[in-house]
């Protein structure tokens, strides 16, 4: 009996030791991140393979961005590339102030925000200064350092916007537009450079 209290215990600590490791990371209010991404379209590429699909680069893209909320995906066939979504927010999307008043989830691929009126910001504006994006990591590396983001970091991610196909059928879009809703709204995010700021 004491050896599975103390079992529970040793798991119980753990437990905690990693929640606190993973716990959000708490900013003073204030634009922390006062651009908004960069993208730019790029010329008729041969697409590439990775990992059995089809990708196809749209854009260059990169950006600095608060990181709003992280959703690890384990099953679908887009977890095979995207194992995880970030939630990323820019300019006003970036002040604590603004995010104090807005509940931020993220589930099934799609981000979500709830608020109290009055709004803390015109609901255009949250959809211009954020956006849930899908990661593609590139290689090992970057699957690495997106593995170790945390909601609340400040992060620089550099990369291109891609398209996916695979020979079963399945084909995943990328959006090119930061003001668009709704399905397709999303960027598809092959990820090659990952930085954090230090927090």
């Amino acid at each position: 009996m004491k050896r599975l209290l103390y079992l529970f215990l040793a798991l119980a600590a753990v437990m905690a030791w990693l929640d606190w490791q993973n716990r959000p990371i708490q900013h003073a209010p204030g634009v922390l991140v006062p651009s908004a991404p960069q993208q730019q379209a790029v010329a008729a590429a041969e697409p590439f393979v990775l990992n059995g699909y089809q990708i196809t680069r749209r854009a260059a893209f990169s950006l600095h961005a608060r990181v709003l909320s992280r959703e690890n995906y384990y099953l679908g066939a887009e977890a095979d590339l995207s194992p995880m979504d970030l939630a990323l927010g820019w300019r006003p999307m970036s002040d604590q102030a603004v995010l104090d008043r807005i509940e931020i989830s993220q589930s099934g691929r799609w981000y979500f925000t709830r608020y109290e009126l009055p709004a803390p910001l015109p609901d255009a504006a949250i959809i211009r200064n954020s956006s849930n994006m899908h990661m593609l990591p590139a290689n090992d590396w970057a699957a690495d350092k997106l593995g170790d983001i945390r909601e609340g970091d400040l992060v620089f991610l550099r990369g291109f916007l891609v398209d996916v196909d695979h020979p079963s059928g399945f084909r995943w879009r990328t959006s090119l537009r930061r003001d668009d809703t709704g399905n397709g709204s999303c960027e598809i995010f092959y990820v090659e450079y990952v930085e954090i700021e230090p927090r």
